[in-house]
């Protein structure tokens, strides 16, 4: 089961993007009964979660991010999204999506261990 990450890319201080995370074909299936995350790794720095929904349509969001970032499913198009917005050169960073196994129960938060599939990730850089 692959992830696939798409939308990033340069942006400007306060300029804003949306990356998407697709699953290819039908081996991945039942969106709405997993636990989802985003992820970013800067440059010599450890991965880091940034923003979580849960089967219940709960979310999490680091401190960092609060406010700035959202985190949304679209179950009919098994797609996730994340929308960043007044972004902040702080936010540049390779961005991966996670998915749990079906049938998720617990806390949906940001523990790499909690996760199972796990995308390429995708590049978003911030500049003037």
């Amino acid at each position: 089961v692959q992830l696939v990450e798409l939308g990033g890319g340069p942006a400007q201080p306060g300029g804003s993007l949306t990356l998407s995370c697709e699953a290819p074909g039908s081996t991945f299936s039942g969106l709405g009964r997993r636990c989802m995350g985003w992820f970013r790794q800067a440059p010599g720095k450890e991965r880091e979660g940034v923003a979580t929904v849960n089967t219940d349509d709960s979310t999490y969001y680091a401190g960092p991010v609060k406010g700035r970032f959202t985190i949304s499913k679209d179950i009919a198009k098994n797609t996730l999204y994340l929308q960043i917005n007044s972004l902040q050169p702080e936010d540049a960073a390779v961005y991966t999506c996670a998915a749990t196994s079906p049938w998720f129960s617990g806390q949906c938060r940001t523990d790499s261990a909690t996760y199972t599939f796990w995308g390429q990730g995708t590049q978003v850089t911030v500049s003037s």
